[in-house]
């Protein structure tokens, strides 16, 4: 049976979860349900996106993937359930699809099933839930509603870079507090070339890439590139935004001699 994920901003505390998990149980008791987070600050798609993009890929092809995440439908933010590199994605096309794929989908289909509830301040339960569970069973995406051409674009933001600098920052932090940049370890090769850099972070600079978080002494800064391919900055054993006083979208300065 497929696996169907779920990704929101409701945290812990309330009842959202699980009567959501609980509707799933009601239309499809087989289903196999993993959460992949329900701690993404309200309605911040970006952080949503950079877990999402970075976990969907190791579940098995033909996974179906709900997002919880500012789920509020209108004439601009459609309902939709899309199909991409073999695994299906629902909800709200307020710009997050965008930020999570890096090409175009296979389909994009605006949602028009029906909901059993007269409210409309829970999608995800009321109309994702349904969506998936139509999915899960074999249902054909091109089922569940309309097609569409085209996604919301949200800018992905990218480093600047140039022969001899790349100007990145700040996308995301994890509950370690190591700080993860926009900075790929693809481009750092392609303008480093073999070169010596320095990489400044507010007054710190760093002018060799580590390979574990102990290459360094406790509290030391270090650079390392991590499984996602994404430039870290950290302290061993301590925390980075909190003692760096870093913070989301601070500039990261690589510079090659």
């Amino acid at each position: 049976m497929p696996i169907i994920t779920l990704t929101s901003d409701w945290g812990l505390k309330d009842h959202y979860l699980a009567a959501v998990k609980g509707t799933i149980y009601s239309l499809f008791p087989d289903a196999q349900i993993v959460d992949i987070s329900h701690q993404i600050p309200q309605f911040d798609i970006a952080q949503g996106a950079y877990i999402i993009r970075n976990s969907y890929s190791f579940f098995p092809k033909g996974s179906i993937h709900i997002i919880g995440i500012n789920t509020v439908a209108s004439i601009e933010t459609p309902h939709i359930a899309v199909e991409y590199n073999d695994h299906f994605f629902i909800g709200a096309d307020n710009g997050i699809f965008s930020l999570i794929f890096d090409s175009e989908p296979d389909k994009i289909i605006e949602i028009e099933i029906p909901q059993d509830s007269d409210y409309f301040t829970f999608s995800t339960k009321d109309v994702f839930v349904k969506a998936a569970c139509m999915l899960a069973k074999g249902t054909n995406i091109i089922e569940l509603g309309s097609p569409l051409t085209e996604l919301n674009d949200k800018l992905r933001l990218k480093p600047i870079i140039d022969e001899n600098s790349i100007k990145g920052m700040v996308i995301y932090v994890d509950v370690y507090e190591n700080v993860i940049t926009n900075i790929s370890e693809n481009q750092f090769k392609r303008v480093q070339k073999g070169r010596d850099f320095v990489i400044e972070v507010r007054k710190n600079l760093i002018k060799k890439l580590s390979k574990s978080y102990t290459d360094v002494r406790e509290g030391d800064i270090l650079a390392l590139f991590g499984s996602n391919g994404l430039m870290q900055i950290a302290l061993n054993s301590d925390k980075a935004k909190s003692l760096l006083g870093l913070d989301y979208y601070e500039s990261i300065i690589i510079t090659f001699k």
